[in-house]
């Protein structure tokens, strides 16, 4: 065909047609184009990646990309993620001035710093139920509540983020997030799941984590010290917004938003370098919980 033809074809300009077939030539497949009466661009036929050189298996896991090694082994994804993405990488052929393959220089690991061994119900356990398509029964032991709590949900699947696995699932027609730790036990229940059919778990997880980030039922205004403000940054992460109206060389203003007022506890361990201006309920909070591991750790009497 010629460039003409294909910029027709496509419904794009000629000069978009010119850039894609770069592309496709900087991506080693052996595009041609010639000029003159009978020239034109040309494939070589059967020169794109063989899919039927990949399992099924192999196939559905080159979606798996995004995860780490240790999520892939978490979900028994590992080997067949490995050997899908090999079979590709020996479609490309390495050229002798070709830069390192961003796999040999980049190295994924989605893991927190000093992540706890997770205990609670697995991922790989968990998936082929999720894929199965049917509603679930399962224990939650929320840390909220005295005692594990049983409900029936309609999984969309699994979200893995920031290193720890939740199941994305309806209950009472409400869209929520279980932690995998959290749920101690789980069974199949002999019903098809019901979900939105608009909804994916792409498109639910993405708003049940805007609205985490967003939801908040207390905002509490305070001042940090200038040698602790990259250490709030780091664990309060968007619930934490500077005034940068309000900066001095000693400290900086900021709000930082909490969804319990019991949350405030996660400011004990900046001592005095913050000090929080308000509410009056989080500074009476504070008091309280500064006064009683005072009490827990002061000395006793002498005999």
């Amino acid at each position: 065909m010629t460039t003409q033809e294909l910029a027709s074809a496509l419904g794009v300009s000629l000069r978009t047609i010119t850039r894609d077939l770069n592309w496709l030539r900087d991506a080693g497949l052996p595009v041609t184009a010639n000029r003159g009466r009978l020239g034109g661009v040309t494939m070589l036929p059967g020169s794109g990646l063989d899919l039927t050189r990949l399992t099924p298996g192999e196939r559905d896991h080159l979606s798996l990309t995004g995860l780490d090694e240790k999520q892939r082994a978490e979900l028994n994804a590992s080997v067949e993620s490995r050997r899908a993405l090999s079979k590709v990488a020996a479609t490309q052929p390495r050229r002798v001035h070709e830069l390192l393959p961003l796999t040999d220089v980049v190295h994924v690991d989605s893991r927190p710093w000093h992540q706890a061994r997770a205990f609670g119900t697995t991922p790989a356990s968990l998936i082929g139920a999720v894929r199965r398509g049917r509603r679930l029964r399962i224990e939650y032991d929320s840390p909220r509540e005295s005692c594990p709590r049983d409900v029936v949900v309609d999984p969309y699947g699994l979200l893995a983020k920031a290193g720890i696995w939740y199941l994305v699932a309806e209950c009472a027609r409400m869209p929520r997030m279980y932690r995998l730790e959290r749920i101690t036990t789980w069974k199949e229940v002999d019903q098809p799941r019901r979900i939105r059919e608009s909804q994916t778990l792409a498109t639910v997880a993405a708003a049940l984590i805007a609205q985490w980030e967003q939801n908040h039922a207390i905002e509490v205004s305070a001042t940090i010290d200038q040698t602790q403000i990259e250490r709030a940054q780091r664990i309060f992460g968007l619930r934490l917004v500077r005034d940068d109206h309000e900066e001095s060389a000693t400290g900086h203003k900021v709000t930082i938003r909490f969804l319990y007022l019991e949350d405030v506890r996660a400011l004990l361990p900046f001592g005095s370098a913050i000090t929080v201006h308000g509410p009056t309920e989080a500074r009476a909070h504070l008091r309280d919980l500064a006064t009683n591991l005072a009490h827990h750790y002061a000395l006793s009497p002498t005999p």
